[in-house]
Protein backbone atom coordinates (compact mmCIF):
# COMPACT_ATOMS: atom_id res chain seq x y z
CA UNK A 1 0.00 0.00 0.00
CA UNK A 2 1.20 3.50 -0.84
CA UNK A 3 0.25 6.28 1.56
CA UNK A 4 0.48 9.98 0.72
CA UNK A 5 0.32 13.24 2.55
CA UNK A 6 -1.72 15.60 0.36
CA UNK A 7 -0.76 19.29 0.63
CA UNK A 8 2.56 20.07 -1.03
CA UNK A 9 2.93 16.38 -1.80
CA UNK A 10 0.27 15.41 -4.35
CA UNK A 11 -1.24 18.90 -4.38
CA UNK A 12 0.90 21.90 -5.29
CA UNK A 13 0.30 24.24 -2.35
CA UNK A 14 -1.83 24.17 0.76
CA UNK A 15 -5.39 23.26 -0.23
CA UNK A 16 -6.80 24.59 3.06
CA UNK A 17 -5.23 27.97 2.35
CA UNK A 18 -6.52 27.88 -1.23
CA UNK A 19 -9.99 27.04 0.12
CA UNK A 20 -9.72 29.99 2.49
CA UNK A 21 -9.01 32.39 -0.39
CA UNK A 22 -11.79 30.77 -2.42
CA UNK A 23 -14.19 31.60 0.43
CA UNK A 24 -12.86 35.13 0.87
CA UNK A 25 -14.22 35.86 -2.61
CA UNK A 26 -17.62 34.50 -1.54
CA UNK A 27 -17.64 35.94 1.99
CA UNK A 28 -15.33 38.95 2.33
CA UNK A 29 -15.82 39.12 6.11
CA UNK A 30 -13.19 36.34 6.26
CA UNK A 31 -10.55 38.94 5.35
CA UNK A 32 -10.18 39.63 9.06
CA UNK A 33 -8.68 36.15 9.48
CA UNK A 34 -5.82 36.55 6.96
CA UNK A 35 -3.13 37.40 9.55
CA UNK A 36 -4.21 34.52 11.80
CA UNK A 37 -4.26 32.03 8.90
CA UNK A 38 -0.75 32.92 7.75
CA UNK A 39 0.57 32.92 11.30
CA UNK A 40 -0.95 29.47 11.91
CA UNK A 41 0.43 28.09 8.65
CA UNK A 42 3.94 29.35 9.38
CA UNK A 43 3.90 27.90 12.89
CA UNK A 44 2.61 24.56 11.60
CA UNK A 45 5.18 24.29 8.79
CA UNK A 46 7.98 25.17 11.20
CA UNK A 47 6.78 22.53 13.66
CA UNK A 48 6.31 25.18 16.34
CA UNK A 49 2.75 24.32 17.31
CA UNK A 50 1.54 21.14 18.95
CA UNK A 51 -1.73 19.54 17.93
CA UNK A 52 -3.21 20.56 21.26
CA UNK A 53 -2.09 24.17 20.81
CA UNK A 54 -3.52 24.22 17.30
CA UNK A 55 -6.88 22.96 18.57
CA UNK A 56 -6.96 25.46 21.42
CA UNK A 57 -5.82 28.45 19.41
CA UNK A 58 -7.51 27.90 16.05
CA UNK A 59 -10.67 25.88 16.78
CA UNK A 60 -12.86 29.00 17.26
CA UNK A 61 -11.74 30.34 13.87
CA UNK A 62 -12.39 27.00 12.15
CA UNK A 63 -15.82 26.71 13.78
CA UNK A 64 -16.79 30.20 12.64
CA UNK A 65 -15.45 29.49 9.15
CA UNK A 66 -17.35 26.21 8.70
CA UNK A 67 -20.61 27.39 10.31
CA UNK A 68 -20.91 30.07 7.63
CA UNK A 69 -20.63 27.68 4.68
CA UNK A 70 -24.10 26.98 3.34
CA UNK A 71 -23.34 24.22 0.81
CA UNK A 72 -19.90 22.68 1.28
CA UNK A 73 -20.53 19.91 -1.25
CA UNK A 74 -21.39 22.36 -4.04
CA UNK A 75 -18.54 24.66 -3.02
CA UNK A 76 -16.11 21.73 -3.10
CA UNK A 77 -17.16 20.88 -6.66
CA UNK A 78 -16.65 24.52 -7.68
CA UNK A 79 -13.32 24.72 -5.86
CA UNK A 80 -11.92 21.56 -7.43
CA UNK A 81 -13.13 22.64 -10.88
CA UNK A 82 -10.71 25.55 -10.47
CA UNK A 83 -7.86 23.79 -8.64
CA UNK A 84 -7.39 20.33 -10.17
CA UNK A 85 -4.48 21.77 -12.15
CA UNK A 86 -2.55 21.81 -8.83
CA UNK A 87 -2.39 18.02 -8.72
CA UNK A 88 1.22 17.13 -9.47
CA UNK A 89 1.70 14.97 -12.59
CA UNK A 90 3.89 12.39 -10.84
CA UNK A 91 0.91 11.09 -8.90
CA UNK A 92 -0.99 9.70 -11.89
CA UNK A 93 2.22 8.01 -13.06
CA UNK A 94 2.59 5.97 -9.85
CA UNK A 95 -1.01 5.77 -8.63
CA UNK A 96 -2.24 2.39 -7.39
CA UNK A 97 -5.77 1.20 -6.65
CA UNK A 98 -5.20 0.86 -2.90
CA UNK A 99 -3.58 4.28 -2.36
CA UNK A 100 -4.46 6.13 0.83
CA UNK A 101 -4.23 9.84 1.52
CA UNK A 102 -3.58 10.83 5.14
CA UNK A 103 -3.97 14.56 5.55
CA UNK A 104 -4.65 17.34 8.01
CA UNK A 105 -7.15 18.71 5.47
CA UNK A 106 -10.81 18.14 6.32
CA UNK A 107 -12.43 15.04 4.84
CA UNK A 108 -15.36 17.32 3.97
CA UNK A 109 -13.25 19.12 1.36
CA UNK A 110 -11.21 16.10 0.27
CA UNK A 111 -14.07 13.85 -0.89
CA UNK A 112 -14.49 15.61 -4.22
CA UNK A 113 -10.80 15.57 -5.22
CA UNK A 114 -10.45 11.94 -4.17
CA UNK A 115 -13.45 11.03 -6.33
CA UNK A 116 -11.93 12.85 -9.30
CA UNK A 117 -8.55 11.17 -8.82
CA UNK A 118 -10.04 7.73 -8.28
CA UNK A 119 -8.69 7.52 -4.73
CA UNK A 120 -10.96 5.35 -2.62
CA UNK A 121 -9.36 5.91 0.78
CA UNK A 122 -8.72 9.19 2.56
CA UNK A 123 -8.06 9.76 6.24
CA UNK A 124 -8.24 13.38 7.34
CA UNK A 125 -9.49 15.85 9.86
CA UNK A 126 -13.18 15.66 10.65
CA UNK A 127 -15.26 18.81 11.07
CA UNK A 128 -18.95 18.76 11.92
CA UNK A 129 -20.53 20.85 9.15
CA UNK A 130 -23.42 22.03 11.33
CA UNK A 131 -21.44 23.16 14.38
CA UNK A 132 -18.05 23.72 12.77
CA UNK A 133 -16.44 21.77 15.62
CA UNK A 134 -13.29 19.79 14.92
CA UNK A 135 -13.94 16.23 16.04
CA UNK A 136 -10.60 14.88 14.77
CA UNK A 137 -7.51 16.90 13.88
CA UNK A 138 -5.41 14.59 11.72
CA UNK A 139 -1.96 16.11 11.90
CA UNK A 140 1.52 15.05 12.96
CA UNK A 141 1.46 12.21 15.51
CA UNK A 142 -2.35 12.05 15.30
CA UNK A 143 -2.12 10.80 11.71
CA UNK A 144 -0.96 7.36 12.87
CA UNK A 145 -3.92 6.51 15.14
CA UNK A 146 -6.34 7.89 12.53
CA UNK A 147 -4.69 5.76 9.85
CA UNK A 148 -4.63 2.63 12.04
CA UNK A 149 -8.27 3.12 13.02
CA UNK A 150 -9.21 3.03 9.33
CA UNK A 151 -6.67 0.34 8.36
CA UNK A 152 -5.75 -1.72 11.44
CA UNK A 153 -4.05 -4.48 9.46
CA UNK A 154 -2.47 -2.28 6.78
CA UNK A 155 1.15 -2.40 5.77
CA UNK A 156 2.67 0.78 4.29
CA UNK A 157 5.08 -0.06 1.50
CA UNK A 158 5.77 3.55 0.46
CA UNK A 159 4.99 6.84 2.16
CA UNK A 160 5.23 10.23 0.41
CA UNK A 161 5.39 13.58 2.22
CA UNK A 162 6.67 17.11 1.85
CA UNK A 163 7.58 17.28 5.54
CA UNK A 164 9.62 14.46 7.10
CA UNK A 165 9.59 16.32 10.42
CA UNK A 166 5.80 16.64 10.65
CA UNK A 167 5.16 13.16 9.22
CA UNK A 168 7.93 11.30 11.09
CA UNK A 169 5.45 8.94 12.82
CA UNK A 170 4.08 7.72 9.47
CA UNK A 171 7.58 7.44 8.04
CA UNK A 172 8.42 5.06 10.89
CA UNK A 173 5.56 2.77 9.83
CA UNK A 174 6.61 2.64 6.18
CA UNK A 175 9.11 0.33 4.51
CA UNK A 176 10.18 3.19 2.24
CA UNK A 177 9.67 6.95 2.53
CA UNK A 178 9.98 9.72 -0.03
CA UNK A 179 10.15 13.49 0.28
CA UNK A 180 8.39 15.48 -2.44
CA UNK A 181 9.69 18.99 -3.05
CA UNK A 182 7.99 20.57 -6.04
CA UNK A 183 8.24 17.89 -8.71
CA UNK A 184 11.36 16.28 -7.26
CA UNK A 185 10.99 13.03 -5.30
CA UNK A 186 13.84 11.87 -3.04
CA UNK A 187 13.90 8.58 -1.19
CA UNK A 188 14.84 9.08 2.47
CA UNK A 189 14.17 5.59 3.79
Amino acid sequence: MNVYDFDNTIYRGESVLHFFFFYIKKTPYLLKYIPKVFHALLKYKAGKVTVEQALEEYAPFVEDYFKNISDLKADSVEFWDKHMHNIKPFYKEIQKEDDVIVTASPINTMQEVCKRLGIKHCVGSIIDEETGKITRLCMRSRKVPAFLEAFPEAHIDNFYTDSPKNDAPLIELADHAFVVKGDKITQIK
